[in-house]
């Protein structure tokens, strides 16, 4: 299996300068020559202007070095120049696909240490790095925590054991490179796993089936459901469920143990709104000894698993393909200085080339793109799908905000402050009443604003069957206030303009969720946007 990749944490890449000089051997020698040909004395230059005819030796040296230089020159023909390499190898990266991958679930899953051995077996990090690892984290008292190391990079996650950011990571098999994204699973850090899912395809989510863990994870108040529902939300479409932790001694590869926690997660991943047949795949494995992650299991380890293992699931797995000639949409997750202002950011839409001229919305400043960087690798462009950075002129580093949209210039991104859309009321606080006037925080791509629902426009009876007849469609009284399970369509509005679209649009740029005290409270998506040219609907 080829794999090229390497593991980063909003890490900043080296700037590789165009028209470096490569070292040119042939040079040297056309310099050799040229000293073995030239004068050493006056007198020597006297003799060779004399009338004199020159030596047997010096014809055979002269003859020697055009026959060296013709050599030289057909060699330097066959020789493939730099642009040449750098295009064909930029052609082969592209026949691989790129999938990003959203690692999810319930706080001590396994969700880093499962990362962490992935990019092991697919041999990103090397046997020095993980001794190193297991030595800080026996120091630490924490044996069992080395492999997560490897994600989780700072010093606050390695002591507490829980992932804070969003760990990034890259590895590639042999048709797919992969973008793996390390969401935190505490409650306390949901915005950040909201910011890592929103730039993923394909969502992993880690079970621990140690005996009171899947428990603690998936009744009311664990991470487990929660996650899951956010990851439908923010577009995860496909869901790899990964039973871990299966070497533990209380479970010991138990088939009751696996098939009792799948029994439990399917009516809930159904309800939900995956179809669990075709968009969601089950598999046993131990992310901390490796087992079923790289290759598929051994009978002496796990007797009745005949399916197949991690990096075979993610292969597989097939997700819609985007209009690479779409107008350019990248949200900006993050940006810093380096010799220019460098963007980050996953390209929704279009793709981005080397000297384009784009804008950056919503404050409409036109910006000239310097380079793009995927993985660490420089390229002349990037499409739709791939996690790129990208870097600009034309801009200053202090006039970005995170949730700022790389747009097309001919067809930019709309930019309001109010919009309608079609919310589902998950759970509501206790005592709490979703009316006009409600406020929460929003989430929608990269963008985190306090929004308020100005009105409540029509509830929508999901049980009831539609008319056929829209004539007959009698017209319904605007409701003063919904409930929990309510569907309803309403009106939000935003204190700053925010970068949007309509869902039917651009999906991933038009579905949101609302949060308040740390609690997701509904799921959305955006239907209605204010004329064009309006930042405000029409009173």
């Amino acid at each position: 299996m080829e794999v090229d990749g390497i593991a980063e944490r909003n890490s900043h890449s080296p700037v590789f300068l165009e028209g470096e000089d490569v070292h040119d051997w042939s040079k040297e020698e056309d310099v050799a020559i040229e000293e073995a040909m030239s004068p050493t004395s006056p007198s020597d230059t006297g003799a060779l202007e004399a009338d004199s005819p020159p030596p047997t030796d010096d014809i055979y040296e002269d003859i020697e070095s055009q026959l060296q230089e013709l050599q030289l020159d057909k060699i330097e023909e066959k020789l493939p120049g730099h642009e040449e390499i750098k295009q064909h190898v930029e052609e082969e990266e592209e026949k691989k696909r790129h999938l990003n991958v959203v690692f999810i679930g319930h706080v001590d899953a396994g969700k880093s240490t499962t990362g962490g051995q992935i990019l092991l077996l697919s041999g990103q990090v090397d046997d020095r790095t993980i001794q190193k690892y297991e030595k800080e984290a026996k120091e630490k008292n924490r044996e069992s925590w080395y492999m997560a190391y490897i994600m989780d990079t700072n010093e606050e996650e390695r002591v507490k054991g829980k992932t804070v950011e969003v760990g990034r990571a890259h590895f590639e098999t042999e048709s797919t490179r992969f973008t793996i994204l390390d969401a935190p699973g505490h409650k306390s850090y949901v915005p950040n796993m909201i910011s890592g899912a929103s730039q993923a395809d394909v969502g992993v989510l880690v079970i621990s089936a140690r005996k009171g863990e899947f428990e603690t994870g998936y009744e009311k108040g664990g991470q487990t459901r929660e996650h899951v529902q956010l990851a439908k939300t923010l577009g995860v479409s496909k869901l790899v469920v990964v039973v871990n932790k299966m070497d533990d001694s209380t479970v010991n590869w138990s088939k009751d143990r696996y098939d009792e926690i799948e029994s439990k997660i399917i009516p809930f991943l159904k309800v939900s709104g995956y179809n669990s047949k075709k968009d969601v795949h089950f598999l046993p494995l131990s992310g901390l000894v490796g087992s079923n992650i790289a290759k598929r299991m051994d009978k002496k380890v796990c007797s009745w698993w005949n399916g197949p293992c991690l990096f075979e699931v993610l292969d597989g797995i097939e997700i819609p393909l985007r209009d690479p000639e779409a107008p350019v949409r990248m949200p900006i997750i993050d940006k810093y200085k380096d010799m220019g202002i460098v963007l980050m950011g996953k390209i929704e839409s279009g793709t981005i080339h080397e000297g384009d001229s784009l804008l950056i919305m919503p404050n409409k400043t036109q910006v000239k793109v310097l380079a793009i960087y995927c993985d660490e690798n420089k390229k002349r462009r990037a499409g739709p799908g791939e996690n790129v950075r990208v870097k600009v002129s034309g801009v200053e580093e202090e006039d970005i905000l995170s949730g700022f949209v790389l747009s097309s210039v001919v067809n930019p991104i709309n930019a309001v402050s109010e919009f309608n859309a079609q919310l589902q009321i998950l759970e509501l606080l206790d005592n709490a009443i979703f009316t006009a006037g409600y406020k929460a925080i929003l989430h929608i791509h990269a963008i985190v604003e306090e929004a308020e629902i100005v009105q409540l426009i029509e509830e929508i009876d999901v049980k009831k069957k539609k008319v056929a007849d829209p004539k007959k469609k009698k017209p319904k009284r605007r409701p003063l206030f919904v409930k929990n399970g309510a569907v309803v369509i309403c009106r939000v509005q935003v204190n700053n303009l925010i970068c949007i679209e309509n869902f039917s649009d651009f999906p991933q740029l038009g579905r949101f969720t609302l949060r308040t005290e740390g609690k997701t409270i509904a799921v959305g998506k955006v239907v209605e946007l204010p004329p064009s040219g309006n930042v405000l609907f029409e009173s």
